[in-house]
């Protein structure tokens, strides 16, 4: 439960329009200190979308004062606001900084969204680790705490696709001491409340959405509800493989995984992995937030503009996003490729109506004309809000990695009424130009609501709709965990003459991943014949990329998936070389004069076998 503690001190000095980058800016607010430091990858912008922002101004709201480094490079840069009080607070920004730089085949951007000027460089490989070691060497003895998706997605021994190898639990190599994973409202505040009151870091370990390294485990340890008590109890973990193991077997990988995937829930247990002499033991995924604690939470006094120091220097990812709102968080869609689940849990967290509201306002009253078209209303996904299991203690001990896969389950609830009524609440406001969805829509959710569909293609879509069935062969959307593409070709169609009824030419644009596991040259001509049939095109490709903790990678690096026991399965195959993955691209682009040939005489071959 969120604010648990009494606001710190600080809270008496008010609050900043902004936190501070500089100590002038410290000077202004009457700070003489910061007790919290946060060090980014990306440039500080104070919008509810950016993970130092939001971060920053939870910390700030519990009182303390907190200060911004984006993108250190010298020692000075990280020493402008001093020494914090309590902690460094380090994340690589709202990307993973790898994923940040390089493409799916290994070459290297030349671009970075989330830098002024949008020029790659500003930020190292690996941030995290860098930023953690430059904060112990210039301050040894000032705690540091990681987080972020960079982070949390390294919280156990992962295989790293740029050095094709197992690396240990990022805190290993970082040398944090605590690392908080997934939506970390609850985890900072223990920890910041925690440690303005003394406490010693043993006290944190094991606490939701807590990682740290130890020595041993204890047999006891003590729970804290609040700061006038506790209470005392058996501490109950699932041990995973260690790293040795899984660094060497990649059997214990995949189991590693499986059992990691089955406590991705609410009431699961915590994990426990051993390092060498060490145990890096990682607390249970947080209970979720309510919807009063997600409506304090974006109800912050954010100014939703980059810091003043950018000046007109232009920052894509927030002229992208600036217009969006985040009515949601969590997924319980568990695609294999994607690691959400990982990082926010499977439960949606959903904010209120009047709370969505007052932030739409906020966008039009910054508009120069008190009007605005919103780009996005949604989250990791577009329509699931405010669904959940019908009976919750049925989820707690379900360990299906998908509510909606192989089939929607039974126990979920998947009325679209409450999303409709947000729409339409949204749309109709005198300030409100237009409404787009540019969150992807989960296509078998939305076959539950036809009325859904067509509200969605009459007043939400403007020409181009993005959908993202992934793949057509059945095969390899189950190992995805994705729908029947006979479910995708349903949505498609009611789509379409949804568009056409309401008189509007509209498009569905549809994303396809080549190269995932279990996906070779026959099964990519199955999709070439769909785009065929349906006479579309797709410009851009995107070839699987293997991230930290997804089952997806599991599966590129061990063969197995990590869904089912290991013992027994059939070896998955990945395309692994340049040639093979190149070539899965050129044949979702048939259409491109120098792929005509080559696609005609695959499909020729596959024909025939």
């Amino acid at each position: 439960m969120l604010h648990t503690y009494k606001k710190y001190w600080a809270t008496r000095l008010g609050t900043a329009p902004v936190l501070p980058m500089s100590r002038t800016e410290m000077d202004e607010l009457g700070w003489d200190e910061c007790d919290i430091i946060l060090v980014s990858g990306d440039a500080y912008i104070d919008h509810p979308s950016f993970s130092t922002g939001i971060v920053g101004r939870y910390l700030h709201n519990e009182g303390f004062r907190v200060g911004v480094i984006a993108q250190p490079k010298s020692d000075a840069d990280y020493l402008v606001l001093g020494k914090p009080k309590l902690f460094w607070g380090i994340n690589s920004g709202n990307m993973d900084s790898m994923v940040n730089h390089y493409t799916s085949e290994k070459r290297r951007r030349h671009d970075d969204a989330y830098t002024p000027g949008g020029k790659a460089g500003a930020r190292p490989d690996r941030a995290v680790t860098v930023y953690s070691k430059k904060c112990r060497a210039l301050t040894p003895e000032i705690p540091i705490v990681i987080g972020g998706i960079e982070a949390s997605l390294r919280r156990m021994a992962h295989y790293d696709y740029w050095k094709n190898c197992v690396m240990p639990s990022i805190l290993v190599d970082s040398g944090a001491d605590i690392l908080s994973f997934g939506s970390g409202e609850f985890a900072l505040e223990t920890i910041a409340h925690g440690l303005s009151y003394h406490w010693e870091l043993e006290r944190f370990m094991g606490l939701p959405g807590i990682a740290m390294l130890c020595d041993r485990l204890p047999e006891k340890l003590v729970v804290r509800e609040d700061m006038s008590g506790d209470r005392r109890g058996e501490y109950d973990v699932r041990r995973v493989p260690s790293f040795e193991d899984v660094r060497t077997s990649k059997r214990a990988f995949a189991e590693a995984s499986r059992l990691q995937i089955l406590e991705t829930r609410v009431g699961g247990h915590g994990i426990v992995q051993r390092h060498g002499q060490k145990e890096v033991w990682i607390g249970p995924i947080p209970e979720p937030l309510t919807t009063k604690e997600m409506d304090a939470i974006y109800d912050m006094p954010f100014s939703r503009k980059p810091h003043p120091s950018y000046g007109d220097k232009k920052i894509p990812a927030y002229d992208m996003i600036k217009n969006s709102v985040t009515i949601m968080r969590g997924c319980f869609g568990g695609c294999a490729f994607c690691s959400i689940a990982a990082h926010e849990g499977r439960v949606i967290q959903s904010r209120s109506p009047e709370s969505i509201e007052k932030e739409v306002l906020q966008i039009c009253a910054l508009s120069p004309k008190g009007r605005a078209s919103i780009s996005d209303i949604g989250g990791p996904s577009a329509n699931m809000y405010r669904m959940g299991g019908k009976n919750t203690a049925l989820c707690q001990s379900c360990t299906r990695p998908s509510c909606l896969v192989p089939r929607i389950c039974k126990n979920l609830n998947t009325d679209h009424r409450p999303i409709l009524d947000l729409y339409r609440r949204i749309r109709n406001l005198s300030e409100v130009k237009n409404v787009f969805i540019g969150s992807g829509v989960r296509y078998d959710l939305a076959l539950k609501s036809p009325e859904y569909i067509k509200e969605l293609a009459r007043y939400h879509t403007s020409g181009y709709l993005k959908i993202a069935p992934e793949h057509i062969n059945q095969r390899v959307l189950s190992l995805m965990l994705k729908p029947d593409a006979a479910i995708f070709d349903q949505f498609y169609d009611i789509f379409i003459k949804a568009s056409q009824e309401c008189g509007k030419k509209q498009y569905i644009i549809p994303y396809f991943i080549s190269s995932h596991p279990g996906c070779g040259d026959r099964e990519m001509i199955d999709v070439a014949r769909w785009l065929m049939n349906h006479h579309l095109f797709v410009d851009q490709v995107q070839s699987f990329l293997p991230t930290s903790m997804s089952a997806a990678t599991t599966m590129y690096y061990t063969g197995f998936t990590p869904y089912l026991p290991i013992e027994g399965q059939s070896p998955i195959w990945s395309a692994k070389k340049t040639e093979d993955r190149e070539r899965q691209k050129a044949i979702l682009r048939y259409h491109a004069p120098e792929n005509k040939q080559f696609v005609r005489d695959l499909m020729r071959k596959y024909s025939r076998g």
